[in-house]
């Protein structure tokens, strides 16, 4: 049987570099976007690069019209995979809402909600259905993309730190629920990673106190690839765990800013 991992938004940054890393070792891809020209490209600039496997792009919004998480499309989405005949061994919540520009007293409510529904509730019936279907294949392994943000607050990203606080709590008990069928569930925490938001706004990542790392870099979005698929490929005995990818931040009290 063929091994297939899902990648949920995998058109940009991180994503992109999850889907190659499972495609270079094998894996056939099912990945998602929320638009369609950008999941067509991606989708044909995968394949081209990976003949030799299958690779699937499927458009998927977190949210409903009522800005409530999108279960219906969820379901939808795995419905057909099962009318495809795709058994999907592994699972990587990967997409999330950034929550950028909501400040306290300033952002709405509803705003703070939106970031938690894509951020936990969407990822949580994402791991639902796909459980369901990992229960009676023998098992699988589902990852969050998690943040250190989860663990270390930034300014004005209230909702987003909360969301993944709580996604890490959600992946602990996922971890025990679905132990018993032979589900693993852990987490990756990136710190700061070069994306495309890196290159466009130099000056302000030049100084950001968070590239600051005690091993003086950051990470590419093939460091956070690495860590996703120890636990898929590798992690055996490993479940309800958390794998910190930010340079040692976390480490330390507060960053160490070097004379200019």
């Amino acid at each position: 049987m063929r091994k297939t991992v899902i990648v949920t938004g995998a058109c940009i940054n991180t994503g992109v570099a999850i889907v190659e890393k499972f495609a270079a070792e094998g894996y056939d891809v099912v990945f998602t976007g929320r638009d369609l020209k950008k999941v067509s490209a991606a989708e044909e600039q995968y394949r081209k690069n990976f003949p030799a496997v299958r690779i699937m792009g499927f458009v998927l919004d977190s949210l409903n019209a009522m800005g409530m998480a999108d279960t219906d499309g969820v379901e939808k989405f795995f419905a057909e995979l099962d009318k495809l005949g795709i058994y999907v061994e592994a699972l990587v919540l990967n997409a999330a809402d950034q929550g950028l520009g909501l400040k306290i007293f300033e952002s709405d409510p509803k705003s703070f909600n939106r970031v938690l529904q894509t951020n936990m509730v969407w990822n949580y019936c994402l791991a639902e259905q796909a459980a369901l279907r990992m229960r009676g294949n023998g098992g699988g392994s589902i990852t969050f993309v998690n943040s250190n943000t989860a663990k270390r607050a930034i300014p004005d990203r209230i909702a987003y730190c909360a969301s993944k606080s709580g996604q890490l709590g959600m992946m602990r008990a996922l971890a025990l629920d679905l132990g018993k069928y032979g589900i693993r569930v852990n987490a990756v925490l990136p710190g700061m990673i070069r994306t495309d938001r890196w290159t466009t706004n130099p000056d302000f990542y030049a100084n950001v106190p968070s590239r600051f790392t005690p091993i003086g870099d950051v990470a590419d979005g093939a460091d956070i690839a690495d860590a996703v698929y120890y636990f898929v490929a590798h992690a055996r005995n490993t479940t309800g765990t958390e794998l910190i990818v930010d340079g040692g931040n976390c480490a330390q009290l507060y960053p160490i800013v070097p004379n200019q």
